[in-house]
């Protein structure tokens, strides 16, 4: 018998969700669906969220990023001042004396006109680690340099060179002479060290260098190359110390002033020194009257002179002086360790600024004779330009009248 009872749909197999979802989806007008309907509410901010530690973090590091972002344009600027071209416009000498702080360098250079900022300068050489290495002295800058190359000529110490020219053939007092007339250099000379031993010669020098670092240097330039002559010497000459060559060179210095006959006039003493001849250099007699000081210029040698005994004068004594006559340049050292090869045993003024050299006393007496004509005739000529020049002043003061 067929039950009539209805009985509900029930889903498929496996499509039960599926049914109640539809079960629940209620019918809706179509003005229902275009009315608005409430919004749920927004999510609530976490705990950590709400903690002030963080505000306060983040905070700083806005903060720091916008800090950083400053400096680093400032950087970038700075760099940018400090390596452009600056403000000088024509070169400029600047003194930076010993001991000066970079606050003062800058402000030195600033008042100058030869940087644009003295902030930024101090911050690029604090940059660059030079605020220890800025070095005394007299600088000269050219135009338009930038402060990157004002720092850098100043932590180089190449300032402005100045020279002290000595020349060969001074004794050591004309050379101390010279350097006390010398305004640039600074301080004391030293006590005087033995005639001979200063090197002549011309020495560069920045501002701020002493009297005393000069002749240091001097006295070092000659004791190296003493030294290096010395070893190199040929053998067979008469002397037997390093001192005795200063010696004989100081008299060659003192002969002749002409470069190619240093060799010759040292060939000339040492072949007297091996003969066992006095050497009668003249001007071993003046260094006996007059010392370091030297003959007065309008003095004559009299005949007295040759023959007035002096622990120098080579007329009186045998062999070398106690000591050198002046301090001898490296030519004539050089010509004493290694002089030409002659027989010459005399030599005389020749008139043209040289000498004339002679084997044999009958040589040199004639050579003596043409050279005292010589001189003769240099002095009437001289004495007929003087009266020309008195008789035109004369004739001038007339018309004048």
């Amino acid at each position: 018998m067929i039950d009539s009872t209805e009985q509900p749909n029930s889903p498929p197999d496996g499509d039960v969700g599926s049914f109640e979802r539809r079960e629940t989806v209620e019918a809706q007008s179509p003005r229902q669906i275009l009315e608005p309907k409430e919004l749920p509410p927004p999510p609530t901010r976490s705990n950590q969220a709400r903690n002030s530690f963080v505000v306060v973090m983040n905070f700083f590091m806005s903060c720091l990023v916008f800090v950083t972002l400053i400096l680093c344009a400032v950087l970038i600027l700075g760099k940018k001042s400090f390596e452009q071209a600056g403000p000088l416009e024509t070169a400029q000498t600047l003194i930076i004396k010993e001991g000066s702080s970079l606050e003062r360098i800058s402000d030195q250079l600033r008042s100058n006109g030869i940087i644009a900022n003295e902030w930024i300068f101090r911050l690029g050489v604090r940059a660059h680690r030079a605020s220890g290495n800025m070095k005394a002295g007299e600088y000269l800058f050219q135009p338009r340099l930038s402060m990157y190359d004002v720092m850098e000529t100043i932590r180089s110490g190449k300032g402005i060179l100045h020279k002290v020219s000595v020349p060969e053939g001074l004794t050591v007092q004309q050379i101390y002479d010279r350097l006390v007339e010398n305004e640039i250099l600074d301080g004391d000379l030293p006590p005087m060290p033995p005639e001979g031993s200063l090197m002549p010669d011309t020495y560069p020098f920045q501002r701020g260098t002493t009297r005393e670092q000069i002749v240091s240097r001097m006295k070092d330039a000659q004791t190296r190359f003493l030294n290096s002559v010395w070893e190199r010497r040929i053998d067979g000459l008469p002397i037997s110390t390093p001192e005795e060559l200063v010696i004989l060179a100081s008299i060659v210095e003192k002969e002749t002033g002409k470069a190619d006959e240093r060799s010759r006039v040292a060939s000339v003493f040492i072949n007297r020194l091996n003969k066992g001849m006095k050497l009668q250099s003249d001007p071993t007699i003046i260094y006996g009257l007059f010392g370091g000081a030297g003959k007065p210029k309008d003095r004559p040698i009299y005949q007295s002179d040759i023959e007035k005994p002096t622990e120098y004068n080579t007329y009186t004594i045998a062999g070398l002086p106690p000591g050198p006559i002046a301090n001898p340049g490296r030519a004539a050292l050089e010509a004493v360790a290694n002089p030409s090869r002659t027989d010459d045993l005399f030599f005389v003024a020749d008139g043209t600024g040289g000498h004339v050299f002679a084997k044999t006393l009958d040589e040199h007496n004639a050579n003596v004779e043409r050279w005292r004509a010589i001189e003769k005739q240099l002095k009437e000529e001289a004495e007929k330009a003087t009266e020309a020049e008195s008789a035109e002043s004369t004739e001038s003061t007339e018309i004048d009248g």
